[in-house]
């Protein structure tokens, strides 16, 4: 059965290519959950593709089913950026991982100087892997616990980990040097982040001294029993004959280990180190296992610790900033560095005239677009990735639009975003875990932006079950635009961009969110043709009161 999906995935792959190599500006390609369901006649304005993955009836949407109909090759999860078709490798991670590492420093440290500070996590595969390269970046000291001996010696080679060691006590030295001489370090240990976690809390409870600053966890709790965690009590390759052998056996081991990962981490934060959830399912799985991670008086997508949405990233997106990326099409990284420069000199000129707040978030960008072609960030297509808000991402849309146009840039540049946004996904336990208005579970928005990308000028939109924190926990909606030099071009990027995180923006200003409204009061007394139903806050409950009851 796996062969034969195996032949057929390679079969459809092969029939996608042919397909768009044959379209014409009056085709559109359907594609149902990685299936090409061929070309259909439509408008030169419409999307070229249309990707929808993991769409199954609710009633239907049980995980035993899902696992069901994945075998069947009928669905498929479908991933946040790669479900979209703009995945550009590990640097949009390793940017989004700087930024709440950064903004981590500001909420919990009072900081913008990590120097000597030091941020203890899980995980060095394909996205968590960029957890070592940000906190360098951040100038910080990263301590990264894996238990698979190749994707940590990758990331060694690669260069995004300076030092590996598999002995736990020579890891606590290096941590104590570092943090007493203030230098930038990622350092990988290989082993289970429950001894980690369990060897840091005994060093306080011996010497009074708490080594660790700064925590979270990037394994893939998603998939909890399927390779995506890996219970402290087995080695690596025990835990991987088990897993086949008697998967409810193993099932039992990982929440026993991840309720003593949750003891350990519990006390430490009762000491001083400040935790948060990474969206990756860590605390939903922990709280299954029966760990102890409840919040007391907490909302349905609230923990004992918050999602780095909820206290870190969250008031960010709320302002509309949120990871806008590109591709240059030539594939040349000289038209990469001319659109680098451009990006950082529109941020510049903008940033000179805003508030204090959106300044800091300008100013972080501008200095790792700045820094970024000095971080070997890319892999395959150059491609670039920063966060803006409406505005910058409007404007460097058009500049890029107009360079293409110049010839400054020698070919098309596509132009998308992460779903890892203000607007584009709804996901309660992520994304939207800040929207405390009883919308949180609800998937309006991404399926709003979605068909509003389509219809404002996207080149392709995708809408898809699944990415990051599992199947059945979030709804994407993605997008890729065509930038050419065309006046064409450049009208639809300005509306489509508009509408992409303006969308966000008003469900988050209705739900609540002070600085959405702020945001949002804004952007309509600079277009007047944005009319946002806004919330009316209310100064007196005896007024509900006496409303309740008639």
């Amino acid at each position: 059965m796996i062969l034969y999906l195996s032949v057929f995935v390679w079969v459809q792959f092969r029939l996608v290519m042919h397909y768009l190599s044959e379209m014409t500006e009056e085709q559109t390609l359907v594609m149902y959950s990685g299936h090409p369901m061929g070309l259909f006649p439509s408008l030169p304005s419409s999307p070229r593709a249309i990707i929808t993955n993991g769409m199954v009836i609710p009633n239907y949407s049980s995980r035993d089913q899902y696992e069901k109909m994945f075998a069947l090759g009928v669905t498929m999860y479908g991933q946040m950026t790669a479900g979209s078709y703009c995945y550009i490798g590990p640097q949009g991670i390793v940017h989004g991982t700087m930024l709440t590492v950064l903004n981590a420093g500001r909420r919990y440290l009072g900081s913008d100087d990590l120097r000597g500070r030091v941020f203890v996590t899980s995980g060095l595969g394909g996205m968590s892997g960029a957890q070592a390269k940000a906190a360098v970046i951040a100038g910080c000291i990263g301590v990264i616990a894996e238990v698979d001996e190749a994707p940590l010696r990758k990331r060694h080679e690669q260069g995004w980990l300076m030092e590996v060691t598999s002995n736990i006590e020579h890891c606590i030295q290096r941590i104590r040097e570092a943090k007493s001489s203030k230098t930038a370090l990622s350092l990988g240990y290989h082993g289970n982040i429950v001894d980690l976690w369990e060897r840091l809390l005994l060093e306080y409870e011996r010497t009074g001294q708490l080594l660790v600053d700064l925590g979270s966890d990037q394994t893939s709790l998603h998939n909890p029993f399927n390779g995506g965690y890996y219970p402290v009590q087995l080695a690596f390759r025990q835990a991987n004959q088990l897993m086949t052998t008697d998967p409810n056996r193993f099932r039992t081991m990982v929440q026993e280990s991840l309720r003593r990962q949750i003891k350990a981490i519990n006390k430490l934060t009762d000491a001083g180190l400040f935790f948060w959830d990474y969206g990756n399912a860590f605390l939903l799985e922990a709280q299954r296992a029966g760990a102890e991670v409840e919040k007391v008086g907490g909302g349905a997508t609230e923990f004992r610790y918050p999602s780095y949405v909820q206290h870190i990233m969250g008031d960010i997106f709320s302002l509309g900033f949120g990871p806008f990326r590109w591709v240059c099409t030539s594939g040349d990284a000289r038209d990469l560095a001319v659109t680098d420069d451009i990006a950082a000199t529109v941020l510049e000129e903008i940033g000179a005239n805003v508030s204090d707040r959106i300044r800091q978030q300008y100013n972080d960008n501008i200095h790792w677009i700045r820094e970024a072609g000095k971080h070997k960030m890319v892999v395959g297509s150059q491609a670039r990735i920063l966060y803006s808000d409406q505005r910058g991402r409007v404007c460097i849309a058009l500049a890029i639009n107009q360079a293409v146009a110049d010839g400054r840039v020698s070919a098309p540049v596509v132009i998308s975003r992460d779903h890892h946004d203000v607007s584009g996904t709804d996901s309660p336990f992520r994304e939207t875990s800040n929207v405390y208005d009883g919308s949180a579970f609800c998937a309006d928005m991404a399926v709003q932006n979605f068909v509003g990308d389509a219809f404002r000028g996207a080149t392709w939109v995708a809408l898809h079950n699944g990415g990051g924190v599992g199947w059945g926990e979030v709804m994407n909606g993605g997008f890729g635009l065509l930038l050419d030099g065309s006046e064409e071009a450049a009208k639809r990027a300005k509306l489509m961009l508009n509408w992409d995180v303006s969308n966000g923006v008003a469900r988050r200003c209705w739900s609540g969110n002070t600085n959405a409204y702020e945001t949002i009061q804004h952007t309509m007394e600079e277009n007047r043709q944005l009319r946002v139903t806004m919330p009316f806050p209310v100064q007196d409950d005896a007024v509900l009161d006496r409303a309740l009851q008639g």
